[in-house]
């Protein structure tokens, strides 16, 4: 991989993350269109995610420092049962990533029929959550789930993990803002889980290693286009703007599928 590449694809993962256009779906593109094999890349993935956790952190520091001191009273309060619900949230992903890894990774093999017709279903997912009926309702256990269980579904490379994850939340009747936080904040666990495992399983003994300049050019243009984009996209959920990126997800689908 060059440092071209690495660019390229670090800056596409940081806006796809949060974007709700699916960055598994369009790093797949990426790949395709770059002659990038897919296989030896667990590294520069690891590291890309990694990546955007940091800018989840930077952009919600404020919303981690008070749920971190809150949690150090060890009483049952109000950041508790935020950190709880978020938890309780990551159960599916967690519970799928550990059973049905292997499957999972066999879907990311550049089949670009399968991203095309994912986004389809990532478009349809905030059309409809555009033209719902938006409520004001708070986030419990049992929602938590139902979103943790659309994040689940979003292992698919196509379908977006914030754009189900925020739609889900809306169709709900959640506030939109709490779904926007709730949705970039429960990410965390699962990727620093994901990244763990894959790093524990020998992402660094790969025999196609990758060269150190690309893995931190990569990190870095995951970084700084993630905090742009996480920042946007809580503007863009209070504003009510998904269903631009429902055409969007719509026009890219078809397009993946045509050149399959």
């Amino acid at each position: 991989m060059s440092e071209l590449q690495a660019l390229l694809l670090g800056i596409l993962q940081g806006l796809t993350e949060f974007l709700p256009v699916s960055s598994s779906g369009h790093l797949e593109i990426g790949h395709a269109v770059l002659g990038i094999k897919t296989g030896n890349n667990l590294l520069f993935a690891v590291v890309v995610h990694l990546a955007t956790v940091l800018s989840t952190i930077v952009v919600f520091r404020k919303d981690i420092a008070n749920l971190l001191l809150d949690l150090i009273k060890l009483e049952w309060n109000s950041s508790t049962k935020y950190v709880s619900m978020l938890v309780f949230s990551s159960l599916p992903v967690l519970v799928l990533g550990l059973l049905f890894k292997e499957e999972i990774e066999m879907l990311f093999t550049g089949n670009l029929m399968l991203v095309g017709s994912m986004l389809l279903v990532t478009a349809a997912l905030l059309s409809f959550a555009h033209w719902a009926k938006k409520g004001t309702q708070k986030i419990t256990f049992g929602k938590a789930f139902i979103i943790g269980v659309a994040q689940a579904l979003a292992v698919m490379p196509g379908i977006s993990r914030s754009g189900a994850t925020i739609a889900t939340g809306l169709l709900l009747k959640n506030d939109k803002t709490d779904v926007a936080r709730f949705s970039f904040l429960m990410v965390l666990i699962p990727i620093l889980g994901a990244a763990f495992l894959d790093l524990v399983g020998g992402a660094f003994s790969n025999h196609e290693s990758i060269e150190p300049l690309p893995l931190v050019i990569g990190f870095f243009g995951a970084f700084l286009s993630g905090l742009a984009a996480c920042a946007w996209m809580i503007k863009v959920v209070k504003k009510g703007k998904l269903i631009y990126f429902a055409i969007y997800c719509f026009i890219i689908g078809v397009i993946a599928i045509f050149a399959a």
